[in-house]
């Protein structure tokens, strides 16, 4: 053998070892710069922060703990590094966070992104990158819509699951003329659509729908000409989340506009938000939830882990960003390496069993994860037990009911 063939040879041995170590489960996977980065891009100090924010920090914390502790010294990715940034609720800043957290941060995933314009935006930088973005925070049915692509999940919850629950139901129940208020930006704009169509699918008629500027603190425009609109609506249908929510709220209160017979059906609420109002504010309001800490024992463990943590219970965006990050390690693990296509291609299909979901399925055909949602209904403070005790499941939505079908206009 020659001097040239022997190095070839003992070049695509040495090749050959390497590839070996990182088999699926392996101790020696191929871990790129020699760890793995989690990035959380939330929002810090608007309107979402209670929802998400730092919190979802610390959620992501949580899984890279768990990771460790169920692989020990097998685990494949051995150093794990958390950071986040702030995005502002902003397309422009998320998206250049976005490039930094990949590029200067070696960012391997990022995940959490509430506000579906700045979600958007990152998918985009994602798909150019070819690097993973599991999403929570948003609901635009466009991540495995038109801008779907093969690096970013949508994973949680969006305004289709949100529309068919409470939309539905609400009208099924004889609410059957809305008024829709909504934020004018892509979440706002598709929570509009889905639940003019869930109306309408059953029955209902939406009188008018009106777009508010977002953030917003001042509701009263809209607030006020609810009861004079012909024909006159029998439920206030809010597409608003958060910090915005809290504020429209308070103002349907003091116009006591269900006195007044209008009544108040929320697009998208959580567990923050009635605790910022207090139960009563909201007391009987029916909702789509898609996780709640205290619907069964394991769900409860976790949240007295997270609390202890935080000094308050988890939202379902919390849980959410918990799952996706443990099974983003998970899913190295048994690829063995980081790479995005590797990690891709063990997360599509998967099915998803962990305290968020028991019942969870990776869509390989647009990334959207599929799984049970509820219906739930906000207490009065004199059937809450203690605190955070806010909700009453009413009724599971089945993971094949509660997410549309896949969108030909995705393709991956």
């Amino acid at each position: 053998m020659t001097l040239v063939r022997r190095s070839a040879a003992l070049a695509a041995a040495g090749a050959l070892l390497a590839g070996c170590a990182g088999g699926p489960g392996g101790g020696g996977g191929k871990i790129s710069d020699g760890k793995v980065v989690l990035a959380v891009l939330t929002d810090q100090s608007g309107v979402y922060a209670d929802l998400s924010g730092k919190n979802a920090v610390e959620a992501v914390k949580m899984a890279v703990a768990d990771y460790k502790a169920k692989y020990g010294g097998k685990a494949v990715a051995k150093k794990i590094e958390v950071v986040s940034a702030d995005h502002q609720n902003k397309p422009d800043v998320a998206n250049s966070k976005a490039q930094e957290l990949y590029d200067r941060q070696k960012a391997d995933l990022i995940v959490d992104v509430p506000t579906s314009s700045a979600a958007l935006a990152v998918a985009t930088v994602a798909k150019n990158k070819k690097k993973l973005f599991i999403d929570v925070g948003a609901a635009s049915t466009a991540l495995e819509g038109q801008q779907c692509n093969k690096y970013t999940f949508h994973y949680g919850y969006n305004s289709y699951m949100l529309a068919h629950g409470t939309g539905s139901e609400v009208t099924k129940d004889g609410s059957k003329n809305w008024y829709i208020v909504y934020p004018d930006y892509a979440f706002g704009q598709d929570m509009q659509k889905t639940f003019t169509a869930a109306v309408k699918d059953t029955g209902g008629t939406v009188v008018r729908s009106d777009p508010t500027p977002f953030p917003n603190d001042n509701f009263s425009t809209f607030l006020l000409k609810a009861p004079g609109l012909k024909p006159k609506p029998q439920v206030l249908g809010a597409m608003q989340a958060g910090g915005d929510l809290v504020n429209l709220v308070k103002q349907y209160n003091e116009y006591k506009l269900r006195d007044k017979g209008v009544g108040l059906a929320t697009g998208l609420m959580f567990i923050t938000d009635i605790h910022s109002l207090g139960p009563d504010a909201l007391a009987g309001t029916r909702f789509t939830d898609f996780w709640y800490w205290n619907a069964n024992q394991g769900n409860r463990a976790w949240a007295d882990k997270f609390q202890a943590k935080t000094g308050k219970r988890p939202t379902a965006v919390h849980a959410a960003d918990y799952s996706a990050a443990l099974q983003y390690l998970d899913a190295v693990q048994r690829g063995g390496t980081d790479k995005s296509d590797g990690v891709v291609k063990q997360l599509e299909g998967h099915q998803v069993n962990d305290v968020f979901t028991a019942t969870g399925t990776i869509r390989a055909q647009d990334h959207l994860l599929l799984h049970d949602a509820y219906i739930a209904q906000v207490k009065p403070s004199s059937e809450v037990k203690e605190p955070w005790d806010y909700e009453k499941i009413l009724k599971t939505i089945p993971a094949a009911q509660a997410f549309q079908q896949p969108d030909p206009a995705c393709k991956l």
